[in-house]
């Protein structure tokens, strides 16, 4: 039994090593307590030995060497040294023979000692030499009875009964031999922060480092695989201590057990808090990545794994906690004994490149254990790279079709998942076959000719190859291949292989391609070869593919062998043509003498054709004279070669013309006629002048060509005038050009007609403005060599210039040395001709600015002396305003403006480009009273454009004491050609000294302005707005009065319309007077009006005069109905309908029309004043038709009403009659005429031009008077309403008179009243003498009508 001190159980494990022989069928069953007999005795071990054997495996000869562990127990812990001694201390070898078996004990060790500690568990420890398993290296829990002796072996606790690994011979994978981790871990003491422990040199710090380490030491050295424990510092926050441990991987429960036994090993006064322990081991995570390599697009997995429980996970990205949600998401798997948790990044990109962090979180009441671990990830771009990027492959070529090209797309890496496809997208479907290679994917093309139509030459066809990573990433890459196709080309000609020269053709070169990139035209002579760029004279179409070469003159520049050339990318396709020109003289060099002369009967008139005596041609010649030709003779002069005939004109009955001209005709029979010449036959008239230039009488003239015999160019354009004059011809007029001048006007038409002209362009203008400049005297005094600049200026203008400064700079250099301040008489004299050469000046700048073509995609700023050019060449998705300003030598500036948005209604590569004036305007034709008052700009667009282009142009004043500005262009069709200023779709703002003009297209721009007026008011304005005034007024007090005595006047129904009639004409008339002065007091102080309210102005003036119009139709009718229809009567009800129906029904269908169809086109108003427009839209002839033809039927009412007075009567009318007759006409005229309009009539006599002055102050005295008229002739005049208003005034009267009153109107004519007002009425209705009444006898139905048309006029 026992003993008391020993309850507990104690175990010893022994390791015993043994070599033994036997047989299959025995076993180790002797074996075990064979050993403990021998060594502690049988009575002692032998049950216990019996409770706890273990059956061994039987192993086959040879002898093997078995390791046996056996556990020993013991009740009483004072046998475990005597043991331990007496195993040390063996003589080893034993051999004994068990069972038959031969068996030799080697090697016997203690491994494992396990002491009692707490129920159930036991304290175990390793001997010498031994260590646990890594198996069991976590579960180690480190036991309470710790000792701090550094040299006592550490006890772990286990539970018993014990199962499980023993301790084995230590090995580096033994628990805690591995390599140690550093654990950061931190605790506070609840004591106050010294600034000594900041300081590692402090003794304060010495001490807490020494106290603390070796207290931690203790703790912590039972830890597995424990080598240090070394505090690193002190921080604030009472004080924390911060120290690292170094060991072997811990878990949570050992750390924590670990925790608990560092207040026992530090003095209290410390203070730590056991429930601050904190610990952080880093990098001791399985954390993966995959894919190793990471592209954009992949879909990216971290996971982290921890061998340790863990109560929470949280992933970091650089410092930024990681939550679920696209393109992250997140996977925890959370234990006692292991974690882990997975990120996972969808669609990942370069910007998710960086740190990531995972952290494990353990924690207790006392203790908090956390895992971090951190990876870098580096995302890459998937680089592919294509073996070609766009090719051109000629798809009917036979070498294509037999090699056919390999199209690949590599990556710069191998990727054991990629894999790649191809896709191909195009209107020439022409695939091939796939293959992948490592890491490419290839795509050998397979060429075939049917798949590859003409009409679908040049099309692009785009490869798609594509590759995957296999983790998400793809990147694909498009090849472009343009497949071309030979072009099939034909070339033909509107002649055969020759022509003359003057003549015109026309080459057309056509391909079965039809989507060619250029097409270009050389010709080649000899070993010369040159480019055909020629401006216009190529035109080319798509559809079908053709080109036509138009030659307007051959030449001889023009004989060769002509190319034209398709050009597709690189692929040119070309065809030829041979023209011969055959040598012609040119019209314009066929010099004529005379040009025109008179002849006489029957007397011979030398006439005469002269060529250049260059030419090697044998032309045949005759003169043509009335259609009848005649054969030549051929002499040279000088360097021409001249064909001489002289005429005799036999038929001489009458004066006449005759024209005569001469012909020549080549080798290939192809003519030329020259200039006409014309003879002026004369008869019976004395002979004043007969010399070698012709016969002539006086007064005749004589035109003569310019002759220089000697001149190489053979003769000199121009001609000279001459007049007889005193029996001598004597010379009139000089146009004869100065040779320079000549030279250049024939070097700028064969320039036009070359096939180099573009390329010749730049050395030509230079020429040009060099020798104008130096002719500039010459220039000045003839009007002939200035207008020749002007057409050399005007020919060469068709040509596109490229846009270097040197070419504009000549062009506007010449044009400002002819327009020059010395150069304005002979511009006067210029501008007198059909077409003035100043307006063909300006077009030729305009086409010149027009055709520049950009060079470097710049038009540069280029200013001669009174011009400027400034412009810009359009970009892709402009976002910007064109806005360029112009300063002139005279402090002039004008600023051009076009909006960003009609700029981006232009095609990309457009020109944009303006040129500024300062003299070449005050040159242009103008109205004796208009002025140009500012610089003139030209502004051009290259680009095909909409009709309406906005622009907005702000000019300032050169005279600001000039009034009444108007924008205006300069119009090339207007007069018949002859053109001239325009205001159409310009519209002035006047700002103080400036003028803005905003139109709505683009040509040559300025201002005209006229004299102030304002000084001297003309006496029409004093009589319209003083006649105004009273018209105004006299309608008001007109509509008072009618409101006074309404009820007293209207008590029939001839009556009441009468004064319904009056009563709306004077509404309307006052109305539309208001309208009047306020926007003509408006436009008189020169307040620009918002144009809202002068639309709204105008409409209503315009409504309300024909109200006042139509109103007096209706009185009118009703006055032709009652004078001519006696017998017949209408309701009043329907005479009121139609009486507003006529009277503002009309008025107002006729302005709603107006302004419907003339305010869309801004053409409404007029631009300086509020009323109806002329010039634009001639809407004014809503108003003027509609009111002419009233007044014109109411001078018909007016007549009819004259005739009735004037109606013969039964019998003889007495002189007394016919005075009472001619006075009652006026009496009638002079109510009816303000009543019906017919003042307007002198309207007619102001539209007629050069009217004169009387009519117009005629027409505006009546009118604006009219208010005066009505409320004189309609209301006051009438003896009813004269009565009314003097019984209102006196109500006795009234009163005393009203039965009698009533009773006459009951029964007598209305207004039946004193004479001569009864008379009147008599004469209307054709009666002389009165009639009698009876005031018992009622009205008859006849005798009311009668006297219902007298009404009218009363």
């Amino acid at each position: 039994m026992p003993s008391p001190i020993t309850a507990g159980l104690h175990c010893l494990f022994l390791l015993v090593t043994a070599r033994c022989q036997t047989s299959q069928d025995s076993n180790f069953d002797p074996f075990i307590p064979y050993v403990i007999d021998s060594v502690l005795g049988e009575e002692s071990f032998h049950s216990e030995m019996q409770r706890q054997k273990r059956n061994m495996l039987i192993f086959d000869l040879p002898p093997l060497e078995y390791t046996v562990d056996i556990e020993v127990s013991l009740m009483d812990s004072s046998f475990l040294e005597p043991i331990k001694e007496y195993i040390k201390n063996i003589n080893l070898p034993v051999s004994t023979n068990i069972s038959n078996v031969e068996m030799t004990v080697s090697n016997i060790n203690i491994t494992t000692v396990c002491l009692p500690s707490e129920e159930n568990n036991s304290c175990c420890s390793c001997e010498n030499g031994y260590a646990w398993p890594s198996a069991v290296c976590r579960d180690l829990i480190t036991c309470a009875s710790v000792s701090l002796a550094p040299d006592r072996p550490c006890g772990y606790m286990r539970q018993m009964p014990f199962y499980g690994a023993y301790c084995e011979p230590q090995t580096e994978e033994s628990c805690g031999m591995g390599e140690p981790i550093v654990m950061y871990m931190s605790v506070r003491l609840d004591t106050d922060f010294g600034d000594d422990l900041r300081n590692s040199s402090s003794e304060l710090y010495k001490k807490y480092k020494a106290d603390l380490e070796k207290a931690f030491n203790a703790s912590y050295r039972c830890l597995p695989g424990f080598v240090s424990a070394t505090v690193t510092g002190f921080r604030p926050g009472s004080v924390f201590v911060n120290y690292e441990v170094k060991a072997g991987a811990a878990s949570f429960d050992q750390i924590a057990s670990s925790n608990r036994f560092v207040p026992r090993f530090l003095h209290a006064s410390y203070e730590l808090k056991p429930t601050t322990f904190t610990t952080e081991i880093t990098n001791q995570t399985n954390f993966t990545v995959s894919p190793v390599d990471i592209f954009e697009g992949d879909t990216v997995q971290l996971t982290c794994q921890i061998n340790s429980g863990a109560d929470n996970m949280t992933w970091y990205y650089f410092d930024r906690a990681i939550s679920s949600g696209f393109p992250y998401s997140i996977m925890r798997k959370l234990s006692r004994k292991a974690s882990e948790s997975t990120l996972k990044i969808a669609n990942v990109t370069m910007k998710d490149s960086g740190s990531y962090k995972c952290v494990f979180t353990n924690s207790s009441q006392s203790d908090t254990l956390i895992y971090t671990d951190t990876k870098t990830i580096a995302v890459s771009p998937l680089h592919m790279t294509p073996n070609l990027d766009d090719i051109s492959i000629i798809c009917n070529s036979l070498e294509m079709q037999t090699n056919s090209p390999l199209l690949s797309c590599c990556i710069d890496r191998q990727l054991p998942s990629l894999t790649g496809d191809w896709k191909v997208n195009g209107e020439i479907n022409i695939t091939g076959f796939s293959n992948f290679t490592k890491n490419c994917t290839e795509y050998k093309l397979n060429i075939n000719e049917l798949l590859c139509h003409p009409e679908k030459s040049g099309t692009v066809t785009t490869y798609t190859c594509e590759l995957q990573t296999g983790q998400g990433a793809r990147r694909s890459q498009n090849i472009r291949v343009t497949y071309l196709r030979t072009a099939h080309v034909t070339i033909s000609s509107s002649i055969n292989s020759s022509v003359s020269e003057g003549y015109a053709f026309n080459l057309t070169c056509e391909s079965d391609v039809s989507s060619y990139d250029s097409i270009s035209w050389k010709i080649q002579s000899g070993n010369k070869t040159k480019t055909v760029d020629c401006g216009t004279c190529i035109k080319n179409s798509k559809f079908p593919a053709t080109s036509v070469l138009t030659v307007k003159t051959a030449t001889q520049d023009w004989n060769g062998t002509y190319i034209c050339t398709f050009s597709q990318k690189n692929l040119e396709s070309s065809a030829n043509m041979t023209i011969e020109i055959i040598s012609l003289p040119l019209k314009q060099n066929i010099l004529i003498d005379p040009i025109e002369a008179p002849i006489q009967c029957k007397l011979p008139q030398a006439l005469e054709c002269c060529i250049s005596a260059n030419t090697m041609e044998d032309y045949t010649v005759t003169f043509v004279v009335q259609q009848n030709e005649f054969q030549v003779g051929k002499q040279k002069k000088g360097n021409l070669f001249c064909y001489m005939y002289n005429y005799t004109e036999t038929e001489c009955s009458k004066e006449k013309n005759v024209t005569a001209h001469c012909k020549f005709i080549n080798n290939i029979e192809q003519e030329v006629n020259s200039e006409n010449i014309t003879l002026r036959l004369i008869l019976g008239k004395e002979v004043s002048c007969s010399d070698s230039f012709g016969t002539g009488i006086e007064g005749a003239t004589l035109i003569k060509p310019c002759c220089e015999l000697n001149n190489p160019d053979g003769f000199t354009r121009g001609n000279k005038i001459y007049k007889c004059s005193k029996k001598s011809w004597m010379i009139e007029r000089n146009d004869c050009l100065s040779v320079p001048v000549n030279q250049l006007l024939t070097s700028a038409k064969n320039l036009v007609s070359s096939p180099e002209a573009k390329a010749n362009l730049p050395n030509y203008l230079a020429e040009l403005r060099k020798k104008t400049e130096k002719e500039q005297s010459t220039i000045n005094n003839s009007p002939a060599d200035l207008g020749a600049i002007v057409t050399i200026l005007d020919m060469i203008s068709s040509i596109p210039a490229d846009a270097e400064e040197d070419n504009i700079q000549n062009f506007l250099s010449t044009v400002d040395f002819i327009v020059d301040d010395s150069t304005t008489e002979v511009w006067e004299e210029l501008n007198k001709e059909e077409t003035p050469k100043s307006s063909l000046l300006l077009y030729s700048v305009e086409n010149f600015s027009l055709r520049l073509q950009p060079v470097n995609n710049i038009i540069p700023p280029v200013s001669a002396k009174t011009l400027q050019l400034q412009g810009i060449v359009v970009p892709e998705n402009s976002n910007t305003d064109y806005n360029k300003t112009f300063h002139s030598t005279e402090n002039l500036t004008v600023n051009v403006l076009i909006g960003e948005t009609e700029i981006q209604t232009l095609t990309q590569n457009s020109t944009i480009v303006s040129v500024m004036y300062s003299k070449l305007g005050r040159i242009l034709p103008r109205n004796e009273s208009e002025y140009v008052n500012g610089l003139l700009i030209t502004t051009t667009v290259s680009s095909n454009r909409s009709q309406k282009f906005d622009i907005n142009m702000t000019f300032a004043k050169k005279n600001p004491s000039l009034m009444m500005p108007q924008c205006v262009f300069w119009n090339f069709t207007l007069n018949k050609g002859m053109a001239g200023w325009d205001t159409h779709g310009c519209t002035p703002t006047e700002v103080e000294n400036y003028v803005i003009c905003s139109c709505n297209h683009l040509t040559s721009f300025s201002i005209l302005m006229s004299p102030d007026k304002s000084s001297q008011v003309i006496f029409e304005d004093y009589i319209t707005y003083i006649g105004l005034a009273i018209s105004i007024l006299s309608l008001v007090a007109c509509l008072i009065i009618e409101s006074l005595v309404w009820k007293y006047v209207t008590n029939n129904t001839t009556s009441y319309m009468r004064h319904v009639c009056i009563f709306n004409i004077a509404t309307s008339l006052l109305i539309a007077d208001v309208w009047f002065i306020v926007t003509a007091s408006i436009n008189d102080q020169n307040r620009q009006m918002s144009r809202g309210i002068c639309f709204v102005a105008t409409f209503f003036i315009h409504l309300f005069y024909l109200c006042v119009f139509f109103w007096m139709l209706s009185l009118g009718l009703i006055l032709f109905y009652r004078l001519v229809f006696i017998l017949h009567n209408t309701s009043k009800t329907a005479q009121k309908a139609v009486a507003f129906c006529l009277g503002y029904g009309c008025p107002f269908v006729i302005a709603v029309i107006t302004i419907a169809v003339t305010l869309p086109g801004n053409s409404y108003t007029r631009k300086d004043v509020c009323w109806l427009n002329w010039k634009d839209s001639k809407a004014l002839l809503a108003f003027v038709i509609p009111a002419l033809i009233i007044v014109a039927m109411n001078f018909f009412i007016t007549a009819v009403v004259i005739i009735k007075i004037l109606r013969p009567t039964i019998g003889d009318r007495s002189n007394r009659q016919e005075r009472n007759s001619l006075f009652q006409i006026c009496k009638s005229v002079a109510i009816l005429t303000p009543l019906l309009g017919l003042t307007w009539g002198f309207g007619l006599a102001t539209v007629i031009q050069g009217s004169h002055r009387a009519f117009h102050i005629l027409f505006a005295l009546l009118n604006a008077l009219q208010g005066l008229f009505i409320l004189v002739f309609g209301t006051l005049w009438d003896k009813k309403i004269q009565e009314a208003l003097l019984k209102r005034n006196s109500m006795s009267k009234w009163s005393s008179q009203q039965t009698k009153s009533s009773s006459l109107i009951l029964v007598t004519p209305m207004l039946s009243m004193s004479y001569p007002f009864s008379r009147t009425f008599n004469n209307l209705c054709g009666k002389t003498g009165k009639y009698r009444v009876s005031s018992s006898e009622p009205s008859t139905s006849s005798s009311e009508n009668i006297s219902k048309s007298y009404s009218l006029l009363n």
